[in-house]
This record gives C-alpha cells, sequence and structure tokens, in this order.
C-alpha cells in the first residue's frame, strides 16, 4: 500500500498489528450505558442536571476516541537532507484504558530521513492517530515509533512522551504534577552519542 494515498481507516489496519480496526461507536448505547452506570453510584438520572448528562460524555468519549481524518502524503528526499528532523512539546491527550481517566502531555518526535521526508504536521497527527484511542503510554510511545519506522523507513526515529496522568492525581496515591517519560530510539538514534544528544538537548 502507498502510504502517499493512505486514508485514515487505510492506516487503521495498516501500521500496528496491536491497534485493530476500530469498531464504529454506538453513541445511543453508551448514552444508555452511562445512564445505568450513574444510576449504580446512585445517582438519579431524572435530576434536572444530570439528564443530558449521559448524551454529553458519549458525546464528549467518542470525540476523544476519533482522530481526526487527514492525508498521510510524504515526500522525496530529493536534496538527501541528512540530519535530524525533530517536532518538540507536541501536545497530546489520551485515555488510560485501565481506567478511562485522562492523561496528558507533550510528545517529542523526530528521525533520520533516508529517502522520504513527512510534512512536519504529520508528526504531530501521527501522535493524535494512536493517541485518540483506550492507551497506555508506553504502548502509544512504541505505537508512534513504529509507525514512523514502517512508513518513511528512516535511518532512525526517536519519540519521547511525557505525560501527567490523572489517575494517579486524581485517585490512588494521589501525586498531582508527576510526569511520566516514556522513550522508544531505533537505528542510529538507539546508540547514546551526538545524534541521541541532539534530539534530547
Amino acid at each position: 500500500m502507498s502510504i502517499s494515498s493512505a486514508t485514515l481507516p487505510d492506516l487503521l489496519a495498516f501500521e500496528d498489528p496491536a491497534l485493530e480496526v476500530r469498531a464504529p461507536i454506538d453513541l445511543p448505547a453508551a448514552q444508555a450505558a452511562i445512564a445505568d452506570f450513574l444510576r449504580a453510584l446512585g445517582r438519579d438520572v431524572n435530576d434536572p442536571h444530570l439528564l443530558d448528562t449521559p448524551r454529553r460524555v458519549a458525546a464528549a468519549y467518542a470525540e476523544m476516541l476519533t482522530p481526526r481524518e487527514t492525508n498521510w502524503t510524504t515526500f522525496p528526499n530529493d536534496e538527501g537532507y541528512a540530519g535530524l528532523v525533530l517536532v518538540k512539546d507536541v501536545p497530546f491527550h489520551s485515555l488510560c484504558q485501565h481506567h478511562l481517566l485522562p492523561f496528558r502531555g507533550v510528545a517529542h518526535v523526530g528521525y533520520l530521513p533516508g529517502d522520504r521526508l513527512f510534512g512536519l504536521s504529520k508528526l504531530a497527527r501521527g501522535v493524535e492517530l494512536f493517541a485518540r484511542d483506550l492507551q497506555v503510554q508506553e504502548r502509544l510511545t512504541q505505537q508512534v515509533a513504529d509507525w514512523l519506522e514502517e512508513t518513511l523507513s528512516p535511518r532512525g526515529v526517536g519519540v519521547v512522551l511525557e505525560a501527567e496522568h490523572m489517575c494517579m492525581s486524581l485517585r490512588g496515591v494521589q501525586v498531582s504534577g508527576s510526569l511520566t517519560r516514556t522513550s522508544v530510539f531505533t537505528g542510529k538514534l538507539a546508540d547514546a552519542g551526538p545524534l541521541r544528544d541532539q534530539f534530547l538537548q
């Protein structure tokens, strides 16, 4: 499959075998389930303040779990650029698959080009593609790195994610402001040295 003509559904079936094609979201069923959930929590769903809550919550989760469609065009590296391409501080948010609570932070995504280049905005869109799912940060980091490897066949990839998890700050140990950092480096970025230092600088 040519990535330059790929659509979002194509990509969801293409990149990581662990990321299966997502079933469509059934909003009426989600809304009914949320109403049942509120009842199970001892809340009166007929309370005027809660009447529209099931619809709002279902719509909010549908939005958080649906990445925007985009074109994943790549470009030939005609000039033979060999330096690091790095986009830093890309905001992202995702949902912890264990607690359905958000985690959010920034991603730093880079690669050493081979024959193809990405438009810079596509690096941010790629992070969003995988982040808008039920996730764990470790898998999200690996998926972004694998996607870049499979799409561009670069000489090296670096992905670092730093995020605060609401499942740590709002419950459990209730540690607010703590950041979790995960990283994947491949190819010429896999070993410590000047290129890795440039990425982490």
